[in-house]
């Protein structure tokens, strides 16, 4: 494949649409043929021609009329919403985002964890107050993270975290693997992971494991000072007993981008808590999103012109 036809599907991600990928791709692949569709219309006439598409999906019907097609890569990390097999028919490969997202959300972890060791909430309302009285606060160094998930967003959680001093326990399904923390768990392993943890992060997928991993009894084995970071999806907590936690005192605190039901009716009572931060799961968003993405799909068009048969991120 020397210079291949890429079609960029119509698509808006965190506020920014599809010409910032097509601008982004034409400035690391100037010889390819890249168009950006605006309309329908056009999807369907620069499917016809394309040897790569790049977009949110592509069904079935769309891939009996891609007869040149040879990659779909797909702007999500996840591909749970693709029919797989159905590109196996086609003979057509597939490609994730995997990791366009670890240095935000490693970021927003990092930021969760300095916010409640320094207690910025309550600073923020005494802000509100008028109110110069000071208050105690906490160091990183010194203290130990539980890591749950070392995926690409895990990893990187752990590389920052070690710049603080802390010690970190990792857990993932195949702790033979080993990872960037200084221990490494199985999930079946959780309450010793996170038995001595002030921080919690949760950076795993969901899944039937990990649904419901953080529930009343893993709970109860955390510090009561702990503090529960979730980036990972809302149902890997079990919803009613973190908020029996806090009420009871049970935990130092929370910071959530996912919440289990989401959105979080603006009546739950998690909203009214001081010691629980709620974002509207963003801490995905980043202005450098499709920049990533085409780092990816450049680096893949760089393979097939070599004639390499791995591709990066490949799911298929």
């Amino acid at each position: 494949m020397d210079d291949p036809k890429i079609l960029v599907m119509r698509q808006k991600i965190h506020g920014t649409d599809a010409t910032v990928y097509g601008a982004e791709l034409r400035q690391r692949l100037p010889d390819c043929d890249i168009t950006v569709a605006e309309t329908p219309a056009e999807e369907r006439k620069a499917l016809q021609r394309a040897d790569i598409v790049t977009g949110l999906e592509v069904t079935e019907s769309q891939l009996d009329r891609a007869e040149n097609l040879k990659l779909f890569a797909c702007v999500y990390a996840g591909t749970g919403h693709l029919d797989l097999d159905a590109f196996e028919r086609h003979g057509v490969s597939v490609t994730n985002a995997s990791g366009v997202h670890r240095t935000n959300i490693a970021e927003y972890v990092v930021g969760a964890m300095i916010s409640m060791a320094q207690q910025f909430p309550l600073a923020y309302e005494r802000t509100d107050r008028r109110e110069w009285r000071s208050y105690p606060t906490r160091e990183l160094h010194g203290s130990t993270a539980a890591i749950v998930g070392l995926g690409a967003i895990g990893q990187a959680i752990a590389d920052r975290l070690d710049a603080f001093g802390m010690d970190t326990v990792g857990v993932r399904y195949s702790p033979e693997k080993g990872g960037p923390t200084d221990e490494v768990l199985g999930f079946e392993e959780i309450h010793e992971a996170v038995a001595d943890a002030e921080y919690v992060a949760l950076a795993c997928p969901l899944t039937d494991a990990t649904r419901g991993l953080i529930d009343e009894e893993v709970l109860m084995t955390m510090p009561s000072d702990a503090v529960l970071v979730n980036i990972a999806r809302g149902p890997v907590v079990d919803t009613d007993a973190l908020l029996a936690s806090l009420q009871a005192n049970r935990l130092r605190g929370a910071v959530l981008d996912v919440t289990d039901p989401e959105p979080l009716p603006e009546d739950h009572p998690l909203w009214g808590m001081g010691n629980v931060v709620i974002t509207p799961h963003n801490a995905g968003d980043t202005p450098e999103y499709f920049a990533r993405c085409a780092d990816i799909l450049a680096e893949n068009v760089d393979r097939l012109r070599s004639g390499v048969d791995e591709l990066e991120n490949q799911v298929r």
